[in-house]
């Protein structure tokens, strides 16, 4: 197997709006997913299992005014609208 090779590149010079004394390493980012789309609990866990590992960051959220944030999306059952919209009478289009 043939190893790729990194190459620096040097950022540009500071204009207009940008200031490369403002640039720096991110240390992580997260994504889980089924790339068939199957539904599983555990792409939830191993979500939940990135966000408990960039806790470091402080991308906890612990300060909404200046924090980066993080968190975890998941689509919520059809099945729940289905039953949480019937007593209200609130017909819904078939799963998908």
């Amino acid at each position: 197997m043939e190893t790729a090779l990194i190459k620096h590149f040097h950022l540009p010079g500071r204009q207009g709006l940008y200031d490369p004394a403002f640039e720096h390493d991110s240390c992580g980012v997260g994504f889980v997913c089924d790339i068939k789309g199957k539904v599983s609990n555990n792409t939830v866990i191993q979500g939940l299992e990135v966000l408990r590992r960039l806790s470091h960051r402080g991308a906890t959220g612990a300060d909404p005014r200046t924090g980066d944030g993080a968190g975890i999306l998941i689509q919520l059952p059809h099945e729940f609208f289905v039953k949480a919209c019937a007593p209200l009478n609130i017909g819904l289009p078939d799963n998908g």
